[in-house]
């Protein structure tokens, strides 16, 4: 039996998880002010770039922050089950997993951002600090590129 990878995790979802591209969720954001935009990567990942007005919750306690009774609870998350989540990460991958997560907690309205952030990055769209400083393109860029070491593409081949 083969292993299961990040990717495979990935394809798995393509089709049972919604996925909108960055210029349809600028369409919901101008008609539904209510839209939650769920950032799903690391903190320093978000402090560094992040949509404004979103809020980010790392994928890592993502299961405990949508349910009450735990230090990393966030309400305006767990209250959220009927409104529309657009989960966010930096391509559009995590977010999938994310999502279908949510979905399994009881989410009703929830989306992936295909292309991530990146690709709202592409699409020219604002990029913010954790500060709130608005990021020059060209600087959200170089925050967005990959920097993949070569011993991490060897270990791509373990199995």
């Amino acid at each position: 039996m083969q292993r299961e990878t990040y990717q495979s995790m990935v394809a798995e979802l393509s089709g049972k998880v919604e996925e909108i591209f960055p210029w349809e969720l600028i369409e919901e954001l101008k008609t539904d002010p209510e839209l939650l935009l769920l950032d799903i990567r690391c903190p320093h990942e978000y402090e560094a770039a992040n949509i404004s007005n979103s809020i980010n919750v790392p994928r890592g306690i993502l299961e405990i922050a949508v349910d009450f009774g735990y230090e990393e609870t966030m309400p305006q998350l767990v209250n959220s089950r009927q409104k529309r989540v657009v989960v966010i990460c930096r391509s559009g991958n995590r977010s999938m997993l994310a999502s279908h997560t949510l979905k399994r907690m009881g989410y009703e309205n929830v989306a992936s951002l295909r292309t991530g952030i990146r690709g709202w990055n592409d699409y020219e769209q604002p990029l913010f600090t954790g500060e709130g400083e608005r990021l020059e393109l060209e600087v959200a860029d170089k925050i967005l590129e990959n920097r993949i070491r070569p011993d991490q593409l060897a270990s791509r081949h373990i199995s």
